[in-house]
């Protein structure tokens, strides 16, 4: 995946039609961190569901079924547990659930030092 937004930094593990394991590194520089909250760098937590629709995005690409472009058709159940800062890492971690015509369930899930700081249902259409 590639682009100027691009919200994962390495994948760790990849299995095609079940599971997706990668990392985002938060740094100070990052451009949303100075005016999200100005003076408290947190990261906003609608970008920690975009690196996990990323992630996603990745394992339908590397995925039989996935036949063009994904997008991200919706967000269930999301959660917000912590917030998420510069310095720390984000361990994405998401898993195929179901395939309804082309939407992908998915649920999602981010962690930090092994602590989960976000989760949720994804839903990637592919396009």
């Amino acid at each position: 995946m590639a682009g100027p937004f691009r919200l994962v930094d390495r994948v760790i593990e990849v299995i095609p039609g079940e599971r997706i394991v990668a990392l985002k590194n938060v740094s100070l520089n990052e451009p949303y961190l100075a005016g999200h909250f100005p003076g408290m760098p947190i990261v906003p937590g609608v970008l920690i569901c975009e690196s996990l629709a990323q992630a996603g995005a990745i394992l339908l690409e590397r995925s039989a079924g996935a036949s063009g472009p994904v997008e991200l058709a919706g967000l269930d159940a999301v959660r917000f547990r912590r917030p998420v800062w510069p310095g720390d890492q984000i361990r994405l971690e998401v898993e195929l659930q179901t395939r309804r015509g082309a939407v992908w369930k998915m649920r999602g899930r981010a962690l930090v030092d092994g602590e989960v700081v976000a989760d949720g249902v994804l839903r990637l259409r592919d396009a």
